[in-house]
């Protein structure tokens, strides 16, 4: 029987049944192998030649068997940009991408996002109760990063609803992209008219970006990638805080620094769960399964991370160690993992420290998470805090 990919799929259970390899449903009548062996994600991120990153070679695509207005088309299909690339046209449409995060200047940030985080804080402090992730883990990173794009408060707000529904990969989903590339069309229109000191201006300057919609396309992609994952990776370590009274106590007692509790986060709950997507170019076999040529092969980064080949799972004994997937691997490995540590880290820490007596006001087991095949962010963290 195959198992719907979802944001609550177990693992363990499907790896008991398959192996490192299984065939899953990602919507009714659309399968594709979901891959959770960390050496098998290995062999697919760092082999191009084999496993393709254009999507335009998926089987079922061709075949009609996934229609253009289906829901997974905003995370699955091709579009124009460094996602669907591979080789020298993937280089090519990177770097513009490394050369904007090698351009942020973080102690900026840093202040920058501390400013946010207080603010946002103090929005909800005197009424005793909050949801850490609509009103703040969710907020940071969007403002953050409409910040250094030129976008306003308002702006910010619009982008992270749209991309709300992009990554459900549910019905609104292809709205919710539309609206997402109308909003960053109005700012690089902008900046085409009046440039600035920002990452919307850098990549309209950009010498390896040929036209808007190369340009566009990287901002959508730098910017709905950097707000979901940091979203998630500050909303699931504030979950352990609230919920795992040994993670909560390490880090109050000071015998767990912030960064080696955001790296146990990384291991057990990565900001993106499983990764959309790779194309077989040809009949071969991948962890004792026979992949065909075109069929999809979906990055269990979670699953991986938990593989006993790769990870004890004793937090303790792997103190450190960052040989975790949560940033994929390979040539597409993500460009922008210390921004989204930077924000990260200040968000957690200053809501720890602005919260001292912060404690969750529901159930641990009443938190479920986004529904999304992709990410497994809590749906929401209410909290209180004070005499409430």
């Amino acid at each position: 029987m195959t198992t719907p990919l979802t944001a609550t799929t177990d693992y363990e259970e499907l790896r008991a049944q398959w192996g490192d390899v299984a065939w899953v449903e990602l919507e009714p009548g659309v399968g594709a192998w979901l891959v959770m062996g960390y050496q098998e994600i290995l062999t697919i991120t760092r082999q191009e030649k084999l496993y393709s990153r254009d999507a335009r070679n998926w089987r079922l695509f061709q075949e009609g068997v996934v229609p253009p207005d289906s829901g997974l088309g905003p995370m699955m299909f091709w579009r124009p940009n460094v996602i669907g690339a591979d080789g020298g046209e993937h280089r090519r449409l990177r770097r513009p991408l490394d050369d904007g995060v090698a351009a942020i200047d973080q102690r900026r940030m840093r202040r920058s996002v501390e400013g946010m985080c207080a603010d946002l804080i103090a929005g909800f402090r005197d009424k005793g109760s909050a949801d850490l992730v609509g009103e703040y883990a969710a907020v940071i990173p969007m403002l953050a990063i409409a910040d250094l794009f030129g976008l306003d408060v308002t702006q910010g707000h619009e982008l992270l609803a749209a991309l709300r529904a992009l990554f459900g990969s549910a019905e609104d989903s292809q709205a919710g992209n539309k609206k997402f590339e109308e909003i960053l069309g109005g700012i690089m229109n902008a900046r085409q008219q009046d440039p600035a000191e920002d990452l919307t201006s850098r990549f309209l300057r950009h010498h390896d970006l040929n036209g808007d919609a190369e340009v566009l396309q990287s901002m959508v992609v730098m910017i709905s990638a950097a707000q979901e994952t940091t979203t998630t990776w500050i909303s699931q370590t504030l979950r352990l805080v609230l919920t795992d009274p040994r993670f909560a106590g390490r880090m109050r007692g000071g015998r767990l620094g912030v960064d080696d509790a955001l790296d146990e986060v990384l291991w057990r709950d990565p900001p993106m769960t499983n990764m959309p997507a790779r194309y077989a170019l040809r009949d071969t076999e991948l962890g004792g399964r026979r992949i065909a040529r075109g069929d999809a092969l979906v990055l269990g980064l979670a699953a991986a991370n938990a593989d006993p080949s790769a990870h004890t799972g004793e937090a303790v004994i792997e103190l450190g160690n960052r040989a975790h997937l949560a940033w994929s691997a390979g040539p597409h490995a993500c460009p922008a993992p210390v921004p989204a540590r930077l924000i990260t880290r200040t968000a957690v820490e200053t809501a720890l420290h602005l919260l001292p007596d912060v404690r969750l006001a529901v159930a641990p087991d009443e938190l479920t998470p986004h529904p999304s095949p992709w990410t497994r962010c809590p749906a929401a963290l209410p909290v209180l805090f004070g005499d409430h």
